[in-house]
């Protein structure tokens, strides 16, 4: 038994290694970097999200946490801006070990859904919420009075947390999604999905309605954010959060919303005609 076992564990910490590294080069190619803390980035949680789904929740989890021991290196100027023993604790718990950490509960629907897609999408959409939970406590405690003004902590971090943690969300699913169409995560080797399970010609459409919402994502984050800042003093301020131009984000986001669904349902009407003749 083993000689069995070993080999295993040693492909299982090689993998993970990789994936390591991997998140962590996906983390610093940012497609847009806020300046008072938080990114959207290339789809960084996914190497570990795979990981959770391949190997557990235990192994996610501690997947997770090494990883946020990673960010946290790479991140440790930021313990600069914050004072007191409890604060930087704060900061290093919620911003990286729990928040990296939740990334390994990223399998729990493996079972839930007939879809391999489906199950990381779900994944994906719960770890997401979980991080952005985690900033959010970490923003009403510790940047309480620093970046985020005393009073209506709470509802600022909410927002200034959702401006980042929404498209980077999306991104990720939209990605999960989209990677759990095309390999087969669930058995020892990495293979390809087979044609009818993995539906090329209906990957098309989710693939260009996926690029369109976090588009519109992404859109909604500048838009709300360049009203972040003050015109007087270049210092960041939550409360101009009042003059964005919630019209034009509205109109973008719905926009986005629509033509997803009507490109959906066009191809699969086109698809199944096909099929009938």
């Amino acid at each position: 038994m083993a000689t069995n076992t070993k080999p295993k564990m040693a492909v299982r910490l090689t993998e993970s290694a990789i994936m390591i590294a991997l998140a962590t080069i996906l983390s610093l190619l940012k497609l847009v970097d806020l300046p008072y803390g938080g990114s959207i980035t290339l789809a960084s949680m996914l190497p570990v999200l795979l990981i959770a789904y391949r190997y557990g929740t235990a192994w996610g989890l501690l997947t997770g946490f090494v990883h946020g021991v990673v960010q946290f290196v790479l991140g440790t100027s930021t313990l600069s801006y914050v004072t007191g023993a409890l604060s930087v604790a704060m900061v290093i718990i919620f911003d990286y070990f729990l928040a990296f950490a939740v990334i390994g509960l990223g399998g729990i629907f493996r079972k839930c859904f007939r879809q391999q897609s489906a199950s990381l999408f779900a994944g994906a959409i719960f770890v997401g919420i979980l991080r952005y939970l985690c900033h959010v406590v970490s923003g009403c405690t510790v940047w309480a009075g620093l970046s985020i003004p005393t009073a209506g902590a709470l509802i600022y971090s909410f927002i200034y947390n959702a401006t980042y943690m929404i498209p980077e969300t999306l991104v990720l699913a939209f990605a999960a999604y989209y990677i759990g169409s095309v390999i087969d995560f669930s058995g020892g080797r990495l293979t390809t999905l087979k044609k009818e399970t993995a539906g090329p010609s209906m990957r098309i459409p989710h693939l260009v309605s996926g690029a369109l919402i976090c588009a519109a994502g992404i859109f909604d984050v500048v838009a709300v954010f360049a009203t972040l800042q003050n015109a007087e003093t270049g210092e960041f301020d939550i409360t101009g959060i009042a003059d964005a131009n919630w019209i034009a984000i509205a109109a973008v986001t719905a926009a986005a919303v629509i033509l997803s669904i009507a490109l959906c349902a066009i191809w699969r009407t086109t698809v199944m005609k096909k099929a009938k003749n």
